[in-house]
């Protein structure tokens, strides 16, 4: 069986990396992979994080199972984060949360739920979006379709097309929404945009699925979950995947959600029932130690304002290194109007770049970057910034 298989095509990110890592020269440049980077180009482990885990192996007693959906209290601080403290859906039960393998794991537990009882819907998804949505649902049998997004042109969001066209999607379809730092343009609706969006869906009646991955890299936890607050306010119901890879720094812990919103808790816990019967046929339960980091610090009123502190400072170095990228360019006289990255948010970039500069600088600078032009932004410093701009100049002369 094996020898007629032919080699799958690899990841278009991922792969990126492991061409990095076998690439001799040693002032290579990695800004494809979507993982934040300190100054000195590591990914840290938060204090928050550590003091978290001291805490849970001193009172850790069992390695027993958790239930299929995680544990309650984790699901309860995750509700908190995504809707606020006190939220009236939250407090009627009409909001049930799983804890899952990362987002990813969250988007595929919510993608196989809703093939359930959605056979023939389309999933509409932004065009471009993240390399690996497509993929989660079509694995899990929807075909997907794509609502404009990026207006290559002006480097910003083509809100018109954007919105008109979510006006024609089909009620039985679902329409895949990035809340915030969305992947990869980093471009967002504003406040006022999404309250037109939310309008649509009302009229519409397709079904919202948030995807949540960057809380807190944008503008602030509570602002970022405005989509989310707008929507609930409606009386919608949604989906929404949660990662914490990032606004916890808890990449290889694999810890995420999914959440469902429903307009009864009657209705919200027969769907939820659904969603615990697709985690058992998938992988059971859910791994305690990422959740259980997240669970305390979020317990711990003095744990969560260090937490939240240290996601502020990463996201004020994120923000500080736009205005850094943007100066450096217009510093080298490059006849293009880069200031449209600052004004984008979360820790990628749509630069502007075409797959074929985007080769050039591989080949001839060793700096590695996703073929449609993102940058991830969290992977500058000052040791690599002006080779990155150098670079940059060379090949745009």
């Amino acid at each position: 069986m094996f020898e007629s298989i032919q080699l799958a095509p690899p990841d278009a990110i991922l792969g990126l990396t492991d061409a990095f890592k076998a690439d001799p020269n040693p002032q290579k440049v990695n800004l494809g992979v979507g993982v934040y980077k300190d100054e000195s180009g590591q990914t840290p482990i938060l204090s928050a994080v550590k003091k978290a885990e001291a805490r849970l192996l001193e009172k850790e007693n069992t390695k027993s199972y958790l239930p299929i959906s995680g544990s309650p209290a984790y699901a309860a601080g995750v509700q908190e984060l995504l809707l606020g403290k006190d939220h009236p859906l939250v407090s009627a039960g009409r909001v049930q949360t799983a804890h899952t393998p990362g987002g990813t794991g969250g988007l595929r537990v919510g993608a196989d739920f809703l093939k359930k009882f959605k056979t023939d819907a389309h999933v509409w998804m932004s065009n471009p979006t993240w390399a690996n949505h497509q993929a989660i649902f079509q694995a899990a049998g929807f075909v997907t379709k794509d609502y404009p997004y990026y207006d290559k042109a002006n480097q910003s969001l083509d809100f018109d097309a954007f919105l008109e066209m979510l006006t024609t999607i089909p009620s039985e379809d679902i329409v895949l929404l990035h809340v915030c730092c969305h992947n990869p343009t980093g471009i967002d609706p504003t406040q006022e945009q999404w309250e037109k969006i939310a309008e649509v869906a009302e009229v519409a009646g397709w079904f919202p699925f948030f995807d949540f991955a960057y809380q807190g890299f944008g503008h602030s936890v509570e602002s970022d979950r405005y989509p989310l607050e707008l929507f609930a306010s409606k009386d919608l119901e949604f989906a929404v995947a949660a990662s914490f890879s990032k606004n916890f720094g808890l990449y290889n812990e694999r810890t995420g959600s999914f959440s469902i919103a429903g307009q009864t808790k009657e209705a919200a816990e027969a769907a939820f029932s659904h969603v615990k019967t697709s985690i058992r046929s998938n992988y059971s339960n859910p791994s305690r130690h990422g959740g259980g980091i997240v669970e305390e610090i979020l317990a711990d009123p003095a744990l969560r304002q260090e937490w939240l502190d240290e996601l502020d400072t990463m996201r004020d170095r994120i923000k500080s290194l736009r205005s850094q990228l943007v100066a450096g360019l217009n510093a080298r006289g490059i006849d293009r109007d880069f200031s449209f990255i600052e004004a984008q948010n979360g820790m990628f970039s749509f630069s502007g770049l075409t797959p074929d500069q985007v080769k050039i600088l591989k080949e001839k600078y060793s700096i590695y970057i996703v073929g449609s032009g993102r940058i991830n932004v969290a992977g500058l410093n000052a040791s690599n910034l002006d080779v990155l701009c150098d670079a940059i100049a060379e090949v745009l002369a």
